[in-house]
């Protein structure tokens, strides 16, 4: 199971601020500042989970997580949506789109290393049989 973790934003404190809640926790932490360089660097580095921000010039979040869901090697990475919006129509088309989870920045830096935590676990848990 790999320990990397995609970080995407385009706003440079935040960026510091996510990987510090992670790297704590030994993970190996990736960043990227657009949606389309963090398709590259998904599809070549396989992380275990991307924690991506929604607005960002060039692509925004929303598009690059389509995009990572609908290839079959980054498809089944779980991301997580950060924001500043916390619009529904956001919230609802990120979910729709395959987000495995939705925060809206401040976000507690804990509850963000708690659900990535939550999500990789999951992952590495193989399913029960009947």
């Amino acid at each position: 199971m790999s320990r990397k973790v995609l970080i995407v934003d385009d706003e440079p404190h935040m960026l510091r601020l996510t990987e510090l809640s992670l790297k704590k926790d030994g993970y190996q932490i990736l960043t990227a500042r657009s949606g389309r360089e963090a398709i590259e660097l998904a599809s070549r580095e396989l992380p275990a989970l991307i924690v991506m921000d929604v607005t960002m010039p060039e692509m925004d979040g929303i598009t690059a997580l389509r995009h990572l869901k609908a290839t079959p090697s980054t498809s089944a990475i779980p991301i997580i949506m950060l924001t500043t919006r916390g619009q529904t129509i956001t919230r609802t088309e990120a979910q729709g789109s395959g987000a495995a989870l939705y925060l809206t920045k401040p976000f507690s830096p804990s509850s963000l290393a708690a659900e990535a935590r939550r999500l990789i676990s999951t992952l590495a848990t193989p399913p029960s049989t009947p």
